[in-house]
């Protein structure tokens, strides 16, 4: 929405007419700093699809471990060895933080989808979800740390 002056381009301030005063309109600005223009709604999206595909990759290297057994018990033995390291405890963590995530917001979209006031209530409904996730993991929290803790001796 740009005119075009003697001196240059000027943008031009959007009007609204209301009982024949005409004023100007406010003006919204996208957020800065980000590559993505969205909002909550957005950002539910991102965290859904990178938490599924965690668990997708997860889920094939469980299948595949798993199938070690038939092979060979000895290799199946080892790479559960594995498993039991500080770091694939961490690792743990990770996960059931992505499946707990997962699930909620999982909810949260088939509300959207088939509740007709769903995506009035998107946002609010998004904010939910994370003290859900946080009631979930503060649970889960105490007993995987002192697995944690227990690692290290």
């Amino acid at each position: 929405m740009a005119e075009q002056t003697a001196g240059g381009t000027a943008t031009a301030t959007p009007q609204v007419t209301i009982d024949g005063t005409s004023i100007d309109a406010p003006r919204t600005r996208a957020p800065q700093g980000t590559l993505y223009r969205g909002s909550v709604g957005m950002w539910s999206w991102v965290l859904h699809r990178i938490t599924g595909v965690a668990i997708y990759f997860f889920l094939l290297v469980h299948i595949l471990d798993t199938a070690l057994v038939r092979l060979s018990p000895e290799a199946y033995n080892a790479v559960i060895g594995t498993y039991k390291t500080p770091l694939m405890n961490l690792g743990e963590i990770a996960l059931v933080a992505a499946i707990v995530f997962h699930a909620f917001n999982g909810l949260r979209i088939i509300l959207i989808d088939f509740w007709s006031k769903g995506p009035k209530y998107q946002r609010a409904m998004f904010w939910v979800v994370l003290v859900l996730w946080a009631v979930a993991i503060a649970g889960f929290l105490p007993r995987q740390l002192m697995n944690l803790v227990a690692d290290f001796n």
